[in-house]
């Protein structure tokens, strides 16, 4: 088997790539390029490949570092424009071509599978498919066969993650993260059973400010399991990655099915600083996700690291 040239370092002072032009790029002039890539991409839909696995992790879990670490392999071909489509939650509409459009053709993968000997995989991420009513279903009707990577994390650590994301964004205007957790049940309420009846309602409140029920994975891997069946899942322990990478790596290279390559640089990314919660709260959350993380052990097949 032929080695790669891939190398490890972890932690913050992991070594970066450099900086591509892309960096120095006004925003309005990246737009317009990425109008132009897609449009393109329309036009030579039917020779362009589709994804063999999809990161689906819940969000704040660690998709972007687990995304970059196997953008990484030799073998696997990320999207031409940007890591997250969208296309199973908010952007089906738009239909196969304006999907294809955002993957590699088949000459690319040609070129990798005589570089490397064996056949490439494409892949995307997009962590709302994971609790978005509709996603497993129309992945499962649109790629049969994918394989899909879910990453979990302590629901509690992952909760307040998002609500201090989300403010940063711009997407939440109550700073308090108690505050949120509260307004969470009326901001959803009606929501989940909107979207289920009209199938292209989109909802800002679901997507952004569901900070509990996004925690709840055990759900959400069941209604996953449901659609696309459990043997093409595999969960990953998002602690257990960031604290020993290589063999977590591993397991995910294997579940692939991609030959064993090196390791690649392994960082964390878009990780948020932010106030330490109240002990209390933090008791009162835990007790809330135990029945979740209880079940999910036998997705992990062990207790979760948080647990």
């Amino acid at each position: 088997m032929k080695s790669g040239n891939l190398s490890l370092q972890r932690g913050r002072q992991a070594a970066r790539p450099k900086t591509s032009w892309r960096s120095n790029v006004p925003a309005p002039v990246k737009r317009i390029v990425h109008i132009g890539s897609r449009t393109y991409g329309r036009l030579t839909a039917e020779r362009r490949v589709l994804p063999s696995f999809l990161l689906s992790g819940g969000q704040r879990c660690g998709t972007t570092s687990l995304y970059r670490a196997l953008s990484q392999h030799p073998a696997v071909c990320k999207p031409v424009l940007h890591k997250g489509v969208h296309y199973f939650d908010v952007n089906y509409d738009r239909g196969p071509h304006w999907y294809r459009a955002h993957f590699p053709s088949y000459r690319q993968v040609d070129r990798v599978f005589e570089e490397v000997g064996v056949p490439a995989q494409a892949f995307e991420s997009s962590p709302y498919y994971l609790y978005h009513p509709h996603a497993a279903a129309r992945i499962a009707a649109d790629l049969p066969g994918a394989k899909l990577i879910v990453l979990v994390r302590d629901p509690v650590e992952r909760a307040a993650s998002q609500h201090a994301h989300e403010v940063a964004r711009g997407f939440e205007w109550e700073p308090s993260f108690e505050r949120a957790l509260l307004l969470e049940a009326s901001r959803l309420q009606g929501v989940p059973e909107r979207m289920l009846s009209d199938p292209y309602h989109y909802s800002f409140a679901h997507q952004h400010h569901a900070y509990l029920d996004r925690g709840a994975y055990a759900d959400h891997l069941d209604r996953l399991a449901a659609e696309v069946g459990r043997e093409r899942i595999l969960v990953v322990d998002s602690e257990r990655f960031f604290a020993d990478p290589e063999p977590v790596f591993d397991e995910v290279i294997d579940f692939l099915g991609l030959p064993r390559m090196g390791y690649p640089l392994f960082d964390r990314h878009n990780a948020r600083s932010r106030q330490p919660m109240d002990p209390e709260l933090r008791e009162r959350l835990t007790a809330h996700f135990a029945p979740y993380d209880a079940r999910l052990r036998q997705w992990l097949g062990r207790d979760p690291s948080w647990r």
